[in-house]
């Protein structure tokens, strides 16, 4: 149905209530269809992974456990939050003031809860290469399992602090029906910048360059060790091999998680403040570019931090065989 002026809709029934539904052009198209591809591969890549560390006994390990709680959050995010953001796109909200509300939230709780993952990733393996010896002791299956409900709960927590105010009073800011508006003032997002993106991904670069230095040099250490003792070349290709793998896998690790998630975070610092100004000229391109690149970081999560483990290959190989609904699969040797 159209209004007076020729304009479609969002509810045709509510008339003068309701939004008018814009044309969407062909980029929001694709924009849209990209969403969906990313949802399908975050929610299928995540799920492997959940289900590989989850079945196999082998595998439930306190590193294993940071991952399948880093995958579940990205497979939370393909499965709620990203399609919510692909309807958007159609430029009517039908879902009701009420979801929109517990979208923003649980968007903000499993965002909150990825970047938790990370860091209590770079501290396991901080404590696993420079503090070896104190490891097994220090990082266990059951003190793992307590620093992740903390992580969540305190997410949880968090968010539900910055989006009290949308979620007791959903759609306070509606102008009309099929709007999804949630406001938050530029104080809170600053310290939201500031608590969930700037302090951590400071505390992960400093850990993740002390691991770095370290564990080249132990490699170091032990290329000329054994090349002082067993005169074994053989020795000094292995050990290059390793400070190579290790110099890319924490260049990865870092360089990808900046890359997406650094575009957004400013972006929105950006966008606010000059709505602040008084004015709207704030291209809506650069927010979808950044939005679009942290919701990519989803589908990288399990390559950066599973597929490189060649369990994770057999885990997937015994899954799509079926073979993990064989009795006794549990205990397969996956390493």
């Amino acid at each position: 149905m159209e209004d007076q002026d020729g304009a479609e809709l969002c509810f045709p029934q509510l008339l003068n209530a309701s939004c008018r539904k814009p044309k969407n052009s062909q980029s929001d198209v694709v924009l849209m269809y990209l969403l969906f591809t990313i949802s399908v591969l975050t929610v299928v890549l995540n799920l492997l992974v959940i289900i590989s560390v989850s079945h196999f006994r082998q595998l439930h390990t306190p590193t294993n456990l940071l991952i399948l709680s880093l995958a579940v959050s990205d497979f939370l995010c393909g499965l709620l939050v990203i399609p919510l953001q692909a309807q958007q796109l159609t430029g009517c909200w039908l879902l009701g003031d009420l979801m929109c509300s517990l979208s923003v939230f649980a968007g903000s709780v499993i965002s909150t809860t990825t970047i938790g993952d990370m860091i209590l990733i770079s501290v396991d393996r901080y404590v696993a290469i420079c503090d070896p010896l104190h490891y097994p002791t220090r990082v266990t299956v059951t003190r793992v399992k307590l620093w992740l409900y903390v992580c969540w709960t305190c997410c949880f927590l968090y968010s539900s602090l910055i989006y009290k105010d949308d979620l007791a009073q959903p759609g306070r800011f509606m102008s009309c029906y099929g709007e999804c508006l949630i406001f938050v003032d530029y104080t809170a997002i600053t310290v939201d910048t500031v608590l969930s993106f700037i302090a951590p991904i400071s505390v992960i670069i400093i850990l993740y360059m002390r691991v770095f230095v370290t564990a080249v040099s132990q490699a170091r250490a032990m290329r000329f060790h054994v090349g002082a003792v067993t005169l074994r070349p053989s020795g000094a290709v292995t050990t290059r091999k390793s400070e190579l793998k290790a110099a890319r896998t924490l260049g990865v690790v870092v360089v990808v998680y900046l890359i997406c998630f650094c575009p957004c975070y400013c972006i929105t610092l950006i966008q606010v403040s000059v709505i602040i100004q008084g004015r709207d000229t704030f291209s809506s391109l650069a927010v979808t570019f950044g939005v679009l690149l942290m919701y990519i970081n989803t589908c990288l999560n399990p390559v950066i931090y599973a597929l490189f483990y060649p369990w994770f290959r057999k885990a997937i190989r015994l899954i799509f065989s079926l073979q993990i609904l064989q009795p006794g699969s549990r205990e397969t040797n996956m390493l």
